[in-house]
């Protein structure tokens, strides 16, 4: 190794020295590097085909595929999708395509952070791959079903990396600390089982968050008189004081939907959990506002009315308070549509409407509904036969208001949740009289 290859390589971060060099040193992701699996079986016999990693970050997207570097017979090379341009891709894929040709020796492409890709960089590689030119590996932290060209995806393996679990989490740290070449074996260290315990929690299956936090942890804290360093619970929170929470595109909207879907459900305890789990992960407030709004009508409806009014109040407080002062009002929203007796009877009424609108044909409006404010209206017979609801007992009168081809429709059908039963009581009373 070269002098100045030696220092940097000692000067880089714990995690990037600690990664492993084997399967056999790989923690986590069991599901698809674990023995007998395909991914590994691969692997371990150079057959790989061009894959995709996707999962949270601190997972061993990286890592991985950095041992199939070192344990496969082919040529590797990585490049990163924010920096990549087609022309450097033209030129890795003319390099490959002559190896390939004069040794037979394969080409991996490893493309770090591959959602970033733009579909012109996207096409340029499609024909090395359908050729095996090179073996593509993309990775990245987003769904590539949603962020990534199609004509890539149907020609790569999807494995998806989960969070690593508290163990795997707490083996690396341990192992770092015990390492005396890339770790902090050569150091008499120290660490308190609550100060372990609190970075693995707060690491949150983020290999790397916890070796970021035991680095800093360490390099900040000095010798005790007998030269060891340790690691207390004060220390540990200091150095990762918040916890990791994966919040790119896909897990934003899935945390939506959770919010969402147990608004509907009424577990007022699962929806407050949403709602402060997005909004320490950086989500607008704003967006949880909107979405109350309208489940407020959509899945409660008539059959409390007061959702609404509760939800477009915290809408209101939240521009007239701000955070943090309004996630009690938002939180008070969210327990009343939560606890509200449900019904989506606007929603169907809605569509029903529209779609009748949408697909009847057009005979205009009957002759008694329209309208007799101009001069003349009269004339043309506007308004004639209009029965005025006040003018009858109780205000209101029995006559046609819908055209005369859905004459008889029903599109709003109350159902007997709370205030709509009273409202369907009354329907049926006007209607009996009819």
């Amino acid at each position: 190794m070269e002098l100045f290859d030696y220092n940097r390589e000692k000067g880089a971060p714990l995690a990037d020295r600690m990664r492993p060099d084997s399967l056999d040193n790989f923690f986590g992701q069991e599901h698809i590097v674990g023995r007998g699996r395909l991914l590994r079986r691969a692997i371990e016999a150079d057959k790989l085909s061009s894959s995709i990693f996707f999962g949270p970050p601190g997972t061993g997207k990286t890592t991985l595929a950095q041992i199939i570097a070192s344990t496969t017979k082919s040529e590797f090379v990585r490049v990163n999708a924010v920096t990549a341009g087609v022309r450097e891709v033209r030129e890795i894929i003319s390099a490959a395509d002559s190896r390939l040709k004069m040794t037979g020796q394969s080409t991996y492409l490893l493309l770090d952070e591959c959602h970033r890709w733009s579909k012109a960089q996207s096409d340029s590689i499609l024909p090395a791959i359908e050729k095996g030119v090179v073996k593509f590996i993309g990775s990245t932290t987003e769904n590539p079903l949603v962020s990534m060209t199609p004509a890539i995806v149907s020609r790569c393996r999807i494995f998806q990396f989960r969070p690593l679990g508290r163990d795997d989490v707490r083996k690396i740290v341990e192992r770092a600390v015990a390492d005396e070449t890339r770790g902090f074996g050569y150091m008499d260290i120290s660490v308190d089982e609550d100060a372990m315990l609190h970075i693995v929690d707060t690491a949150n299956g983020d290999a790397r968050a916890a070796l970021n936090a035991i680095e800093l942890a360490v390099l900040t804290t000095l010798p005790d008189a007998g030269g060891t360093i340790h690691i207390t619970l004060d220390i540990a929170e200091e150095s990762i004081q918040r916890r990791a929470v994966r919040c790119d595109e896909e897990e934003y909207y899935n945390m939506l939907s959770a919010f969402c879907k147990s608004l509907r459900g009424s577990d007022s305890d699962a929806a407050l959990f949403w709602f402060a789990r997005m909004i320490y992960a950086g989500v607008d407030p704003r967006i949880i506002c909107r979405r109350m709004i309208a489940h407020a009508s959509e899945d409660v409806g008539l059959a409390n009315p007061g959702a609404l009014q509760q939800a477009v109040a915290a809408a209101q407080a939240l521009e007239f308070n701000g955070m943090p002062e309004a996630r009690l009002n938002i939180a008070q929203a969210i327990i009343f549509i939560c606890e509200s007796p449900k019904s989506n009877s606007v929603v169907m009424a809605l569509e029903g409407a529209f779609k009748a609108a949408e697909g009847s044909y057009q005979t205009g409006v009957p002759v008694h509904l329209r309208d007799t404010h101009y001069s003349g209206a009269q004339s043309l017979g506007n308004g004639k036969g209009y029965k005025y609801p006040h003018d009858y007992p109780g205000h209101y009168i029995e006559q046609q208001y819908l055209p005369d081809e859905l004459k008889g429709a029903r599109f709003y059908e109350p159902s007997s949740q709370g205030n709509e039963k009273r409202i369907k009581e009354a329907k049926e009373k006007r209607e009996e009289k009819n």
